[in-house]
């Protein structure tokens, strides 16, 4: 098994800025937790906090994100993009899984792709999830922690609790059918995330490239909100990363998060 150090990542860092400062951990309760915390107390842009394990991983809508030792990339970076207002955040998630799809086809030759609004889905499989958490005054956005979770040598069936998963959910060694090295793809998930921030730090949006990546997209779906079930026709997003549906009633709603399913007509 490749182990991961502060030392074995910072040894193929191409990076200017993004994963400069790294805080590992062999197992920790939330590298997000931990990156908010590093956040407060002033720690620079570009800080990565990773570890092996996660006993309280996060997923979206308090869910937990499950992972034996080893066997996943389990980061957090932290931004400080005052250039975006805090209702503009989507925009980091949508710049960093596009980085990581990016990343999964350049090392491993597998094509990836996006469900809306967060997670990394490969052959239809969930494959990973990126959570971002945001610390706000007023209408400033002080900065955001983007967290990862990604399958990357994790053999469902070898599992005795995360077997149910396999229907449903999958890892890039599964689909390859040999172990990927974690550190080649947290070296080049770093290199475009770094990339794709600068430029939109420059002003470019990235909704449209995003778009052309979701599996969601021209699709009847359902949508579980907080407000309550919508089904539609899955339109495209907007610039904040906004789901735009049609939904049954011919009406166009504009959906800010959700779970999503895909409905046969």
């Amino acid at each position: 098994m490749e182990r991961l150090s502060v030392e074995s990542i910072e040894k193929g860092l191409t990076t200017t800025f993004m994963g400069r400062r790294v805080i590992y951990y062999r197992s920790i309760g939330s590298t997000n937790d931990v990156a908010r915390e590093l956040a407060v107390r002033g720690a620079p842009e570009g800080t990565l906090v990773i570890a092996d394990e996660q006993t309280a991983g996060k997923g979206r809508l308090g869910r937990r994100w499950l992972a034996p030792p080893g066997t996943s990339l389990l980061i957090s970076l932290l931004f400080r993009p005052h250039f975006l207002a805090p209702y503009k955040a989507q925009r980091l998630t949508m710049i960093c899984s596009l980085a990581v799809v990016d990343a999964i086809s350049e090392v491993t030759g597998l094509l990836a792709a996006i469900k809306w609004p967060n997670d990394i889905v490969v052959q239809g499989k969930k494959a990973g999830g990126i959570l971002t958490e945001l610390g706000a005054t007023g209408g400033r956005l002080d900065y955001a922690v983007v967290g990862l979770g990604l399958n990357v040598n994790l053999d469902f069936g070898a599992v005795e609790t995360m077997g149910e998963l396999a229907a449903t959910a999958t890892s890039l060694s599964q689909e390859l059918g040999r172990e990927v090295s974690r550190l080649a793809l947290l070296w080049r998930i770093l290199e475009n995330i770094e990339g794709r921030y600068q430029r939109l730090g420059a002003g470019e949006l990235p909704h449209g490239e995003w778009a052309s990546r979701l599996v969601t997209l021209h699709n009847h779906v359902m949508v579980d909100t907080p407000q309550g079930v919508v089904e539609g026709w899955a339109e495209g997003v907007d610039a904040d990363g906004a789901l735009i549906l049609r939904t049954n009633c011919g009406e166009c709603q504009r959906v800010l998060a959700g779970d999503v399913t895909l409905r046969k007509r």
